[in-house]
């Protein structure tokens, strides 16, 4: 006995438990996906309780237990795991994004990666192509 307790005497108790103490239950799909999402971006429950303003326990029961969060709760854990509140909710969206698409989609984008400057320049020279053809 007293082998295994000087094994475990210098250590914390989540230094025994890095994953912290294993499920019992299946959570709820939204705690399944909010512990997902947050594993995903890197968080402990502990960090993501600071970045919120709740405590760790708090996370904890909201990945385990159904809850029901307010649309501000919802928006701080969305905004805190840098994705949107229709993911963490499990919504996928049909709706088309604004703008061009395909081709000319996938080159804008790569524009927007780009310096400001050259943004503004590309954005002259398209302007010009288009004051040109709707003139013709």
């Amino acid at each position: 006995m007293r082998a295994v307790s000087s094994i475990f005497s210098n250590r914390p108790y989540n230094a025994v438990m890095p994953g912290g103490r294993p499920k019992t239950r299946k959570g709820t799909e939204f705690g399944e996906r909010l512990s997902e999402m947050r594993q995903n971006a890197g968080l402990t429950q502990t960090q993501l309780a600071e970045k919120i303003g709740v405590s760790q326990k708090v996370i904890t029961y909201w990945e385990r237990e159904s809850v029901g969060l307010k649309a501000d709760q919802l928006i701080a854990v969305a905004d805190a795991l840098k994705i949107s509140v229709d993911s963490l909710l499990g919504r996928k969206t049909n709706k088309p994004k604004g703008g061009p698409v395909g081709k000319t989609r996938q080159i804008f984008e790569q524009v927007s990666t780009l310096p400001r400057r050259q943004q503004d320049r590309i954005a002259g020279v398209v302007e010009a192509l288009l004051d040109q053809a709707e003139k013709t």
